[in-house]
């Protein structure tokens, strides 16, 4: 799943693409890469920007799919939005595949509801308030329990309205001390029993460059690194920046595992 960026503001400056010509290049590289998810976001998460609004986040996101639509008619899209309208928008006028909510549906309380109308692939990320006030929410009684609590919660939600199709990320980086995300990074695997594909987002994350003490566009081997043992947990998608480094990563994990599986017979 490569990052595609239509913001002015996300915290990697590499993955900033605001005019028409920068998205396309972006889009066709994610491509060429090897990149199976072409993943956009129009709002900054990063805590010191301001949260956009329904509207001001669709004077982002139609003219990028359209631009999209128009030239790479073939590409699955992923639209990260928590706003139930735009969700419903861009799935329904602009055949957006799957729809990547953050707040897992608590910003905007009839995204479950849409999600049942809409049908399609629901990622349901783990977040504690917005993106603003988020680095405010890091206690937890049982960190991991805390976490599958949540998912199970949330997952009985969405079955109990025919939502099926659902992908479980832990939220890497949101609402999570430095700690607290190599924690859930070495536990991944207690995510499985939900049944559920895994996305796991690192790429460049300062979980990483805090740790190392450089910058988020030093990070890249860090990324790799934690990308291989998402791997060796179980997931089943990276979303990334560097799409052809996660690629490399993906097919090199895959020939080890053909190994595993013939050890085991």
């Amino acid at each position: 799943m490569g990052i595609l960026n239509v913001t002015p503001d996300s915290f990697y400056a590499g993955s900033r693409q605001v005019t028409e010509e920068m998205i396309l290049q972006r889009c066709r590289q994610i491509v060429a890469e090897g990149g199976a998810i072409i993943d956009i976001g129009a709002q900054s998460t990063a805590p010191a920007t301001t949260m956009l609004t329904a509207r001001e986040e669709r004077a982002r996101l139609i003219p990028a799919l359209k631009l999209i639509r128009r030239e790479l008619p073939d590409a699955i899209l992923s639209v990260d939005t928590f706003y139930a309208d735009v969700a419903k928008q861009v799935v329904e006028e602009h055949g957006v595949q799957i729809i990547n909510d953050i707040s897992g549906g608590q910003i905007d309380k009839r995204m479950f509801a849409v999600m049942a109308e809409i049908n399609v692939p629901y990622v349901l990320m783990h977040m504690r308030g917005t993106p603003q006030t988020m680095q405010q929410h890091t206690h937890y009684d049982h960190f991991i329990q805390d976490l599958l609590y949540y998912f199970s919660e949330k997952k009985s939600e969405l079955n109990s309205l025919g939502v099926n199709d659902v992908i479980i990320d832990p939220g890497f980086g949101f609402s999570k001390t430095l700690m607290q995300n190599y924690e859930m990074m070495a536990f991944l695997k207690y995510f499985h029993i939900f049944d559920e594909p895994i996305l796991v987002g690192v790429s460049r994350k300062s979980m990483i460059y805090k740790l190392l003490d450089i910058s988020p566009g030093e990070s890249l081997n860090g990324t790799t690194v934690l990308n291989t043992v998402a791997l060796l947990s179980g997931a089943s998608l990276l979303r990334v920046h560097d799409v052809r480094e996660a690629v490399e990563c993906i097919q090199i994990m895959a020939r080890i595992k053909e190994f595993d599986h013939q050890s085991a017979q």
